[in-house]
């Protein structure tokens, strides 16, 4: 089964302030999903919001969004 996760940001605010932040995040998320087992599926980087389907690893999902 999958997992779809939205983060979004206060009062729909940016979450990025430019390219250089999104590809930050991104290079997170694949530090994080090697280190956890967790295979990335999809992403959407949009400016106020991401969405991220994945598999999670055997730590499963809490641990994974609480470091991201």
């Amino acid at each position: 089964i999958s997992d779809h996760v939205m983060i979004r940001g206060i009062e729909r605010s940016p979450i990025f302030k430019d390219d250089q932040d999104r590809k930050d995040f991104i290079s997170r998320v694949g530090m994080l999903a090697q280190e956890t087992g967790t295979r990335i599926l999809a992403w959407s980087l949009m400016r106020n919001h991401v969405h991220l389907l994945f598999f999670s690893g055997a730590a499963g999902i809490s641990k994974f969004m609480r470091r991201l």
